[in-house]
């Protein structure tokens, strides 16, 4: 008899979000594109006056694209962080952090080989403090939006993982 391959299973996650920029940030960096755009064109009299927008725009929208890429997801028993995974297993415990807290996880007290995925424009963060032996990495912290949602999340689905191994 041959036994069945194991899948994955495709349950809603807990908590995800998404670390995009605010659509304010856009206005600006669109704004600083016209005005290098038009540089161009009055610099380069030879080329034509639609070219430099044709370019510049495109190649920042899709930077700013880029830097909105970065994903945080609970799943039932991992951590999704763009593509770092983290079993929920392995955490001790979890900390939200406010801005002022996430500025002193990130200074001169921080570990050095703490796992950080930090973004400027959002102000709070969490910080997930991990006990397992074979991994040095002491804690990872991670920028979000909304730490509290994100701090239950990881911690129900780390008391449920811990419960399942238990029994």
């Amino acid at each position: 008899m041959t036994p069945e391959p194991a899948t994955r299973t495709t349950a809603p996650p807990r908590y995800r979000e998404r670390l995009r920029l605010s659509w304010w940030t856009w206005l600006p960096a669109l704004l600083v594109d016209a005005i290098v755009a038009i540089e161009f064109t009055l610099g380069f009299a030879t080329i034509p006056a639609w070219l430099p927008f044709a370019v510049v725009i495109p190649l920042t929208v899709a930077g700013l694209i880029w830097v909105s890429r970065i994903s945080v997801t609970v799943t039932g028993d991992e951590l999704l962080v763009d593509d770092a995974r983290l079993p929920v297993a392995v955490i001790a415990d979890v900390v939200a952090l406010d801005a002022a807290g996430k500025r002193e996880a990130l200074g001169i007290g921080s570990h050095p080989l703490a796992f950080v995925i930090q973004r400027p424009w959002i102000g709070p963060a969490v910080q997930v403090l991990l006990d397992d032996p074979a991994d040095p990495t002491p804690y990872w912290l991670i920028s979000t939006r909304k730490p509290v949602e994100l701090a239950t999340a990881l911690l129900e689905a780390s008391a449920r993982e811990r419960g399942a191994r238990s029994s």
